[in-house]
């Protein structure tokens, strides 16, 4: 029974259930052994979750493949293995559209006037193993929601709330919903309706629907997330090797005026939720990308929790810290506190950089992780910001790949970067 849920088409043991006359068995927790570009062999781990195992043999991986003359990145890569498998994570649920992938926030380029939230989910392709996901944009039994707050307490003070309809003939509609007070820090749909049946792109066109002063879009973009993952998961020998170069992303943008967001300094982060048996669950949630990768002992606890109460998970980062970027315990404890809560600030009268105030599409989000994470011994992986961003909203590019009228099928791959 435990097994059946995870057996199912997307989940980490599919395929269980065929063992190919007895000679095969698909199961989770295998890696291939590449070197440059070749597989040279395999390890296969098992006896714990798919997850757990995929990160005892990524750690195994890493010990094999290091590079001759590379002895200072031996240790460092063994005691990694459970803190940088970021992009092999299973989808939550297994369900890629529930996956958060990045978050950003800028004042409007031609009008400070107004500010440009952006949520992105639903990655297009997973990297391990590699193939698409569904061209269904959104999960109409999910909630995305973007949470705001404005007085330091890492509570939310404002939410917008976003709510799909059910994807039938390629076409899906979208309502956002905005909460404020005491409420934005609850779970649930409720709220003001401030953009009612919005249609979502999926097309190469974008489909921009304005309701007063405000402006959304949601639908298929090219993904603006720029990082040498095969770098990343060799030992970060970066060749400048862009994952997400021709990968798309469903995008959620909102183009707000600033005063709605009060005018001092606020803090955002945004989070995906499904229906349970007992209401809402919420299953991702985030800010800063790439951070969950080194907390993977406590991923799920992560994930479903608030950034009110990330002071419980800074003794886990701060020890992954220890051996990821050789840190003393005094200084990784106080690193640690500098990421976390998980929360993004973003001061709107000033010009938006990360990590310091907000994230524009440019801004190199994966370099300076890879910098904290190393100690500075890694300070790039030589991947720049796309070239097919926009200048206007929504910003964000034209997919790679029109979706109009085109079916949903099975979601077959795993990622997730936050």
């Amino acid at each position: 029974k435990d097994l059946a849920k995870h057996a199912q088409s997307g989940g980490q043991f599919f395929g269980v259930h065929a063992s190919n006359d007895g000679k095969i068995m698909i199961f989770a927790g295998g890696i291939p052994l590449k070197r440059d570009g070749k597989v040279v062999g395999a390890i296969g781990v098992s006896g714990g979750s798919g997850d757990q195992d995929h990160a005892v043999a990524g750690g195994r991986c890493r010990s094999v493949l290091t590079p001759p003359g590379r002895a200072d990145l031996q240790k460092e890569n063994s005691s990694m293995s459970h803190h940088y498998s970021g992009p092999d994570f299973s989808f939550p649920h297994g369900d890629a559209r529930l996956d958060f992938t990045d978050l950003y926030a800028f004042p409007k380029p031609e009008d400070p006037e107004k500010s440009i939230l952006i949520m992105n989910v639903h990655p297009s392709a997973g990297e391990n193993p590699s193939g698409p996901t569904t061209t269904e944009p959104f999960a109409p039994e999910a909630l995305y929601e973007l949470k705001i707050d404005t007085d330091g307490d890492a509570i939310a003070d404002i939410a917008y709330r976003v709510r799909f309809s059910a994807f039938e003939g390629g076409a899906q509609t979208a309502t956002v919903r905005r909460i404020d007070g005491p409420q934005a820090a609850a779970t649930g749909d409720g709220g003001r309706v401030i953009v009612d049946g919005a249609p979502v792109s999926t097309g190469l066109e974008a489909r921009i629907t304005e309701a007063g002063d405000i402006r959304l879009f949601a639908g298929w973009r090219s993904d603006p997330f720029f990082c040498d993952v095969e770098g990343a998961k060799n030992n970060l020998q970066f060749t400048g090797d862009d994952f997400f170069g021709d990968k798309d992303i469903c995008s959620i943008v909102l183009e707000v005026p600033t005063s709605a967001l009060g005018r001092k300094e606020v803090r955002l982060w945004a989070r995906t939720l499904t229906q349970g048996d007992v209401g809402w669950i919420q299953v991702e949630r985030g800010a800063r990308p790439a951070q969950a990768v080194i907390l993977v002992e406590e991923r799920d606890a992560y994930l479903a929790g608030e950034p009110a109460k990330d002071g419980r998970f800074i003794a886990g980062f701060a020890h992954a810290l220890e051996h990821t970027g050789g840190y003393s315990p005094a200084e990784a404890k106080r690193v640690a506190g500098t990421l976390l809560p998980d929360v993004l600030p973003y001061d709107p009268t000033r010009p938006a950089s990360f990590p310091d105030n907000g994230r524009t599409l440019t801004d190199d989000a994966f370099d300076f992780f890879i910098r904290i994470l190393t100690n500075g011994k890694v300070t790039e992986d030589k991947v720049g910001p796309h070239g097919d961003l926009l200048r206007e909203f929504p910003y964000v590019g034209p997919p790679h790949q029109s979706r109009l009228m085109q079916a949903p099928h099975a979601m077959t791959a795993l990622r997730n970067r936050t």
